[in-house]
């Protein structure tokens, strides 16, 4: 890897401070990333080299003058397509949209990223309205993991989770509806958080309605809280967003764990784990425990919502594809779950919603009681790249695979994917930290507390470039 391009954001923005390092080497150093290897793993469908050395300049003069526009300032970054942004299309990987726009307005995510200086180096691949949980397109292709390029990203915020690991970038904003963040993260040994519903405002409002959230994409725990603190806050635009926080997600965070409750589910007591990847978590249970954590292996109570969050989901996907004319374009499952949407009853979504309503309140009990569950992200590692499940499932939807993410957006509480080691095959494994709602701060504070103990993180992926 180059000089800077593995560097965590906090500790450029520190470089950039006293003058040891340079936005526009830490940019430069990113494009050359992308230069060596995205023809490899597809992870950006839009790059501004010009464009993001222009405000890598700008950003040194700031720092140089000491005038710099916030923490940010100068931090190479990328923004998953499904989010706008003003003067690049939009295109949420579908050949259903026109790239000619208008494109004048940036998310309220994007904006805040503007405002503190971020330089903003392109946007990374999606698949067709971000509806499942691996990365691939008819218009822009699939996009490969870091640690191995034949193996999938991840879903379906895989091109900023494998830009991220591969120093595409310190950080990456991506968007989460079932795992949408954390299940890219978990494949590629990077760290995402799904915030509480409503801290980062999205607009325009998502076809998936209350499930889908912003959430920041990052190698370490504390850059997750750092990217936080920049796009978090109140936009008008966003009807359920939250009044912007008062303290730092920073603050607070090196304060370990010693006496949190901690409830450990291996399995929710419904799921079959790999048994590498179950090991993997066990170990890393074992590490908050060894940190002064008070750990309980007990299960939440509840069955799979699955069937609840298919309503809901496929719902989405039949409001998605109702503004078209569908034709073979369109990626074929998406086809598939959005006919099955539309046959749903307004009293099918209800029953759903309600049973919702009551996970919810399960989980609001259950957080009386421990502080956070922690359970593995996902039950695999990553598995071939191009197909949606992995093989031999029995399944056709990706939500048979991801057992563990699509359950807390429902509830809309934080959930939080550290990495937590690696297969015999050299894949990553990822650990899920969940927390009550707007106990976001918590499960930062968990997984840095983790990471801290830990040097999965460190690990640099050993694609070579071709």
């Amino acid at each position: 890897m180059t000089q800077t391009s593995m560097t965590q954001a906090t500790e450029l923005v520190e470089g950039y401070r006293t003058g040891a390092l340079s936005p526009v080497e830490a940019t430069q150093d990113a494009l050359n990333a992308i230069e060596k290897y995205d023809e490899q793993v597809n992870a950006f469908v839009l790059v501004d080299a010009e464009g993001a050395l222009a405000a890598a300049k700008e950003s040194e003069a700031r720092w140089r003058a000491g005038t710099p526009l916030g923490p940010g300032d100068g931090v190479p970054t990328s923004i998953k397509d499904a989010l706008w942004t003003i003067g690049w299309p939009t295109m949420r990987g579908s050949t259903m949209i026109d790239p000619a726009g208008p494109w004048d307005q940036d998310a309220p995510s994007v904006a805040r990223l503007r405002e503190t200086g971020a330089v903003i180096l392109g946007k990374t691949t999606t698949p067709e309205y971000s509806w499942k949980g691996v990365t691939d397109s008819y218009t822009y292709g699939a996009t490969g993991n870091p640690w191995d390029a034949t193996k999938t990203s991840g879903g379906s915020s895989g091109g900023s989770a494998t830009a991220v690991g591969l120093g595409m970038g310190a950080w990456s904003l991506g968007t989460d509806g079932g795992g949408s963040v954390r299940i890219p993260a978990a494949f590629t040994g990077t760290v995402a958080l799904k915030p509480t519903y409503g801290l980062i405002p999205l607009f325009p409002p998502s076809a998936f309605g209350t499930l889908s959230h912003a959430g920041p994409m990052t190698r370490t725990v504390r850059d997750a809280a750092a990217l936080l603190d920049v796009v978090s806050g109140f936009d008008p635009r966003d009807w359920s967003a939250m009044p912007t926080p008062a303290t730092s997600f920073l603050h607070g965070i090196d304060d370990g764990v010693a006496g949190l409750r901690i409830a450990f589910s291996a399995d929710l007591g419904f799921v079959n784990n790999d048994p590498e990847v179950e090991a993997l978590v066990r170990t890393a249970v074992g590490v908050l425990a060894d940190a002064g954590a008070v750990v309980t292996e007990v299960d939440p109570g509840f069955t799979d919502p699955i069937d609840a969050f298919n309503v809901l989901w496929w719902s989405g996907a039949a409001k998605v594809l109702s503004a078209y004319d569908v034709d073979d374009r369109v990626d074929p499952g998406l086809r598939r779950v959005a006919e099955l949407g539309a046959a749903y009853s307004a009293s099918d979504f209800l029953d759903a919603t309600n049973i919702r309503m009551e996970l919810g309140t399960l989980m609001g009990k259950f957080h009386e009681q421990y502080d956070v569950l922690i359970t593995p992200t996902l039950p695999i590692t990553a598995f071939p790249v191009g197909q949606d499940v992995p093989d031999g499932s029995a399944s056709p939807d990706w939500t048979d695979w991801t057992p563990y993410t699509y359950a807390f957006n429902l509830t809309q509480q934080p959930a939080l994917s550290v990495p937590c080691g690696f297969t015999k095959s050299g894949l990553p494994a990822g650990l899920q930290v969940v927390a009550a709602r707007h106990a976001d701060a918590l499960t930062l504070r968990v997984g840095h507390t983790y990471q801290a103990a830990t040097d999965w993180h460190h690990r640099t992926p050993t694609l070579e470039a071709q």
